[in-house]
């Protein structure tokens, strides 16, 4: 049931609001003002009309102005006393018709309010500015048309207000109703900046962000148009969301359909795709956008970061393990016959939308497949969060939108730190290559079933976990009752936590051949991931061979 705000009733700030300014926006005849002291009123914050505030700094009016000094002085003039509006306290605030047309006020929109669109049809429109001395853009013309003109303008660069209220022939009292209805269920998504040497960007997490991707990217897009890269799965479930969320904004689009599945993570694809990019004639400022999991993540970023020499790029992660792991850092890559990424580059994303409304499309085997990468932050470097993951990691993976949430932002938190400190993974122990925590297990498991889907990427790392939890424990480094916690957590959870769980016949000196293969071998010398305990790992390339192949064969390999 829609609540029922009555203006008579005291409504206090909402949380979600609590020290920002709200800023209506719209075209002239919209009802900016009148909504805009409506909704002060109810939430006890001044009123400002930024028309007003600037008649008054100019001691004019504002077609005085725009007759004297042009649209393009008048711009300049609004968005300095819009900044010295959005620079004090909280407070309502109604915008010009163009206000919100120049990109440095929606800067400052951004960081200091939230903004309302009050969208109206044109005959609203019509009937509202119908007789009015007071519209310089109105001045000549057929006012119809004027307005159309400007609605085909203006109208996708207002769709990146963070809410929109249709408006209709109705009582003022009645929309503003509707406005605040819509800011008490606004939810701003959570926003996680990874801080690099290079550049920087947003990891963007929250419920239903594929709708309104047009708003969330624009402002890193060079260009309004994009070319979106997805498997033939994922574009049957979230494409037609996303096209029209970047649609709004007026984001021209294409698509490239890759078959779903690991063995797309090949050259061959990367060919594919980067052909069908330059067929379509893409130039150095077009976007090209991942829309999927681990595998087109890579694929889409590799082709971004070759084609050209390089293309803006945007990851739009649909599956757990993506959100927390691939579309973070900038690693992009393919598989070869000789192993798994062996064939990359470090191409860092503009953006990442992590959409948790996806999750819900997942197998539950991919969820949980997902959540290794989850409780694999903890075991590096966060044992608290490691007892959070062993507390909440059945809701994780059984739905529980929240714990999602959460989860994804804290192990997208650990990871942004590892990878701000070393991005490319040029330190020669820990550093970025802690994130590696029983890849080289996993990888070499991977390598065996052949990248055919048999065994997926998270259930080779939550293997390879216990397995490096164990030889950590059988070198000295850590407690046995540490590996055997680690191997509990994930079988609760329901993934194979150990080599037996997979009922496969594996040879030891097969999967030490995979980890000769492994990108992170340094002068012949396999190198892998230990730790001291829960939150305590370490890089080692002094690794006894034969203390591997003792404990896969203890764990049930061949020789």
């Amino acid at each position: 049931m829609t609540r029922n705000t009555a203006l008579t009733e005291a409504v206090p700030v909402p949380e979600a609001l609590a020290g920002r300014s709200i800023v209506l926006v719209g075209l002239m005849g919209a009802g900016k003002t009148s909504i805009g002291r409506r909704l002060a009123a109810r939430l006890g914050l001044p009123f400002r009309d930024a028309d007003t505030e600037i008649e008054l700094a100019a001691g004019c009016t504002i077609p005085e102005l725009f007759s004297r000094y042009g649209e393009g002085d008048f711009r300049a003039g609004e968005r300095r006393v819009i900044h010295r509006l959005l620079s004090g306290d909280p407070l309502v605030l109604a915008f010009g018709g163009g206000a919100f047309m120049d990109p440095e006020t929606r800067a400052i929109v951004r960081d200091s309010a939230v903004s309302v669109w009050l969208r109206c049809p044109l005959a609203t429109l019509l009937r509202r500015c119908a007789g009015r001395d007071n519209r310089p853009l109105l001045a000549d013309g057929n006012p119809a048309d004027v307005l159309q003109r400007l609605m085909e303008v203006r109208y996708p660069v207002y769709a990146e207000a963070d809410v929109t209220v249709d408006c209709h022939d109705e009582s003022p009292d009645a929309t503003t109703g509707r406005v605040m209805n819509a800011l008490l269920a606004w939810r701003a998504p959570r926003r996680l900046p990874v801080v690099l040497s290079s550049t920087s960007y947003d990891v963007v997490i929250g419920d239903d962000l594929l709708a309104r991707a047009g708003a969330l990217l624009a402002p890193q897009m060079p260009q309004k148009r994009a070319i979106v890269v997805t498997d033939g799965t994922v574009a049957g479930l979230h494409l037609p969301t996303l096209l029209r969320g970047l649609g709004e904004t007026g984001v021209a689009t294409q698509q490239i359909v890759v078959p779903p599945g690991e063995a797309s993570k090949s050259l061959a694809s990367w060919q594919s795709v980067v052909d069908q990019l330059l067929e379509a004639r893409v130039e150095r400022r077009t976007t090209v956008i991942a829309l999927g999991g681990g595998v087109v993540g890579d694929l889409a970023g590799f082709a971004a970061a070759t084609t050209l020499r390089g293309l803006p790029f945007v990851q739009v992660p649909t599956t757990l393990l993506s959100q927390v792991d691939s579309s973070v850092g900038g690693k992009t890559a393919v598989n070869t016959a000789q192993g798994k990424n062996l064939v990359g580059a470090f191409y860092q994303p503009r953006m990442v939308l992590a959409d948790t409304a996806t999750l819900a499309t997942l197998p539950p085997r991919e969820l949980r497949a997902g959540y290794a990468e989850i409780a694999k932050a903890g075991l590096i470097g966060d044992a608290a969060f490691f007892a959070w993951c062993e507390a909440n990691g059945a809701a994780v993976v059984g739905g529980d939108r929240d714990a999602q949430a959460e989860a994804i932002l804290r192990a997208c938190v650990f990871k942004a730190a590892v990878v701000g400190d070393d991005e490319r993974e040029e330190k020669p122990n820990d550093g970025r290559a802690l994130l590696n925590l029983g890849h080289t297990f996993g990888h070499a498991l991977e390598a065996e079933y052949g990248y055919g889907g048999g065994l997926l990427h998270g259930e080779g790392v939550a293997v390879g976990l216990g397995l490096a939890f164990r030889l950590s424990a059988r070198l000295g480094h850590c407690a046995a009752e540490d590996a055997e916690r680690v191997v509990s957590h994930v079988a609760a959870i329901g993934m194979p936590a150990e080599l037996r769980m997979l009922n496969r016949r594996l040879s030891a000196e097969t999967l030490l051949g995979h980890m000769r293969r492994d990108k992170k071998v340094r002068d012949g010398a396999l190198k892998f991931v230990l730790t001291r305990g829960i939150g305590q790992a370490f890089t080692a390339d002094d690794v006894p061979v034969a203390a591997v192949t003792e404990l896969l064969r203890d764990e049930g390999c061949t020789a």
